[in-house]
């Protein structure tokens, strides 16, 4: 199976040793996007609501760069700094996958980079 490193220039730079995307076949694996600011390389402003969203516009700026887009993600997992945040993060997920939406794993963690309240990765397809 081939393997082909996916980059946008458009979504934040990696802040580390990996590819923002890997294309495996009819698979795109995204590496976990963080609400960081690709015209700043900051965090965005405001609450757990801007930093869900940003973090989904950032995948979608990634799997674009596949040839791919969120309608065709089939699983997802999101990574939540305080588990009391999740019905604000659920209702703008649901805006970005209102419907048929991906499969989900939902965990909170300890800590996520540059301190941010929501990481998400996904696996799409072509």
């Amino acid at each position: 199976m081939q393997r082909q490193v996916i980059s946008s220039g458009q979504a934040p730079k990696a802040i580390g040793p990996y590819s923002q995307a890997i294309r495996a076949g009819d698979y795109v694996f995204c590496a976990g996007q963080t609400p960081i600011d690709p015209a700043t390389g900051n965090l965005v402003e405001g609450g757990i609501e801007e930093q869900t969203r940003r973090a989904l516009q950032n995948l979608s700026l990634v799997l674009q760069a596949a040839g791919t887009a969120l309608n065709r993600v089939v699983k997802t997992t999101v990574f939540l700094l305080d588990m009391n945040d999740f019905a604000k993060m659920n209702a703008v997920y649901a805006e970005f996958f209102p419907e048929n939406p991906p499969a989900r794993s939902t965990v909170q963690v300890a800590r996520l980079p540059k301190d941010a309240r929501v990481e998400i990765e996904v696996i799409a397809t072509m």
